[in-house]
């Protein structure tokens, strides 16, 4: 298992530094000069050619690239063109603010969608059955911005539990800001829980019809046992695959929810940043997200070899 871990996370650092050459990549292929975007149409040649110099913009792509890599992972992210301050000065807060609205999405999906997959499945046959579908298909039919406007509009203005595009400072008002980031995850969870459980009970149905789940229950074991004992464990590795994806998901779908509920997070500020064409802020938000995602995948992996040692077993063979 050790060996598979550390397999998984030079895998995980390879991804990383391909993403972060791409990422680098892209914006030195977008047409536009950072410096005389700053300094405007009207500006000097002599001045953009000075400020392009002060900015490091006229030294050699690959030597620009290796010193932003050095300083990405040492926590220098760069001066950021439009505030002139460190990068991580200005995204640093607002990392927090978005990992707490993932975890706290992850962490609803979790308890509301494994136990309600496994009610769907007992309900199997019957009324609640077309009930629990309906509801399913509905709730995986909205999306996240669209929820979001009506949590903000019942929740923020009718009922005042929070006010929208007011978001109080975590350190000040924690009650206040944790109380915000649980509707925005509430709208992010929604289409997700529903997806969850439609998986889950399509994957307990499957191992349900299988050989060894017949054999046991015709030796005289409970069903409601084997699908405690044996089945739930089987159909986990599935369902953790779908939460790893789902995870990722959840960060794209943040930028929506954060815009719509006024969180300043990330996703808002990536938006405001690239309005502003500030590059040095964008790249180190896309690569921390990418890293996210690459994260989250690399862990619903590594719980599934340690819920199903035949993965890790098979690993071995090839």
């Amino acid at each position: 298992m050790t060996k598979y871990v550390l397999k998984r996370i030079g895998m995980l650092l390879v991804t990383m530094l391909f993403v972060s050459f791409l990422t680098f990549l892209a914006f030195e292929l977008i047409s536009g000069d950072p410096a005389r975007n700053m300094l405007g149409t009207s500006a000097p040649s002599s001045q953009v050619e000075a400020l392009r110099h002060e900015m490091g913009l006229d030294r050699p792509f690959f030597i620009r690239y290796t010193d932003w890599l050095t300083g990405f992972f040492s926590g220098n992210l760069g001066i950021s063109y439009s505030y002139r301050q460190p990068v991580w000065d200005l995204i640093g807060s607002k990392l927090g603010v978005t990992l707490l609205l993932s975890m706290l999405s992850f962490l609803l999906i979790i308890l509301v969608s494994i136990p309600t997959g496994i009610l769907s499945y007992q309900w199997t046959g019957g009324g609640m059955e077309w009930l629990s579908t309906g509801f399913n298909q509905l709730c995986m039919a909205v999306p996240p911005f669209f929820t979001g406007i009506l949590v903000c509009w019942v929740f923020g203005i009718i009922l005042r539990a929070f006010t929208p595009g007011d978001f109080p400072d975590l350190f000040i008002d924690p009650a206040g800001a944790l109380l915000h980031l649980f509707f925005g995850a509430v709208c992010l969870s929604i289409p997700r829980i529903a997806m969850t459980v439609r998986m889950m009970r399509s994957t307990i149905v499957s191992e349900m019809n299988k050989a060894y789940v017949r054999t046991a229950i015709s030796r005289g074991n409970d069903r409601q046992a084997v699908l405690v004992r044996h089945v739930l464990k089987n159909s986990l590795t599935s369902v953790i695959t779908f939460l790893g994806q789902t995870m990722a998901e959840i960060v794209g779908a943040s930028i929506v929810v954060e815009q719509v509920m006024g969180i300043p997070g990330l996703g808002r500020f990536l938006v405001l940043s690239i309005s502003h064409r500030d590059y040095p802020v964008v790249q180190s938000i896309v690569v921390i997200l990418a890293f996210w995602v690459v994260l989250a995948g690399t862990l619903a992996d590594l719980a599934n070899q340690y819920i199903d040692p035949r993965l890790r077993l098979g690993g071995q063979h090839k």
